[in-house]
């Protein structure tokens, strides 16, 4: 069996985004944001059906899928393949900007339901967190009082779960395992929740047609491209960078050697000869006098 990467604007719509997205969305909701909660997501509506094109212009980085949860709750759920300057930003805009629209002009503050962004990344984000998991809430900086719930920001961060398949112990790693290598997977493990396999068989490329796979197979040439594009430029930055370090260090060097060398030979040379062998200005060597 071959699988579609889920990481892909095609995919992961047709997984989380379709009309028949409801029960894998819903075990996945409860998996990542509600693990720990009292109340599990009881039902939810996908607020845009999953209507993606063959091709999508092939210029965004991201894909993502809106729910509404049973209590009015609404979930941004979107995955971002990569990274660019300005994300973070990006992702509190949209949660704000998800939560404010809600209202119209003269209706009252209070009617405002609570807003989930779930960013699931495929790189780093949080270098200081070892969790796979991170989520922020407007809460006082030193006493931690929590100011609201309203708007909460979930991040995923794929690289860091680097668990093997036989050493999955519960569905929120089922879930986290199955977004990071459904692309590479060659079967369906019965060892998997049976949402989980639903979800595998909706991308299982045996049901896709032949337009359906030309659009992944562009999909994922057109990132694979982007992310060598990003390590390129990366790599030159570094190259640049050290060239760039060499060169001050060997100026500070040469300048140094310079200096020593006019010491050594103060009490022998006068300042128009010591200028003339070192390359140092005369006002440099008679403040070296001094």
């Amino acid at each position: 069996m071959n699988f579609l990467d889920v990481k892909t604007d095609y995919a992961f719509k047709k997984v989380f985004g379709s009309e028949n997205s409801k029960e894998i969305l819903k075990s996945f909701l409860n998996a990542i944001i509600y693990e720990n909660a009292k109340n599990k997501i009881k039902d939810l509506s996908i607020a845009d059906p999953y209507n993606i094109p063959m091709i999508k212009g092939v210029k965004d980085t991201f894909v993502d899928v809106k729910a509404i949860l049973d209590d009015d709750t609404k979930v941004v759920i979107e995955m971002q393949v990569l990274n660019h300057k300005g994300f973070e930003k990006r992702v509190l805009y949209n949660a704000a900007k998800n939560y404010s629209v809600q209202l119209n002009k003269g209706e009252e503050y209070h009617l405002l339901n609570p807003v989930i962004a779930l960013t699931i990344v495929d790189f780093i984000m949080f270098e200081e967190s070892k969790s796979i998991i991170n989520s922020f809430k407007l809460i006082e900086k030193e006493q931690f009082i929590n100011y609201s719930d309203d708007i909460e920001l979930v991040f995923v961060e794929l690289p860091k779960f680097t668990k093997s398949l036989d050493a999955l112990e519960n569905i929120k790693e089922q879930w986290i395992y199955f977004v990071k290598n459904a692309g590479s997977m060659e079967y369906i493990p019965n060892s998997l929740d049976e949402t989980v396999k639903q979800a595998l068989e909706s991308v299982n490329e045996a049901h896709l047609n032949k337009d359906e796979l030309e659009a992944q197979h562009k999909r994922k040439e057109f990132i694979s491209i982007q992310k060598l594009a990003i390590l390129k430029a990366d790599e030159e930055g570094f190259e640049k960078g050290m060239e760039k370090g060499m060169e001050k260090g060997m100026e500070k060097g040469m300048e140094k050697g310079k200096l020593e060398i006019a010491k050594n030979l103060l009490d022998i040379l006068d300042n128009e000869t010591i200028a003339l062998k070192t390359g140092l200005s005369l006002q440099t060597i008679a403040d070296l006098r001094k």
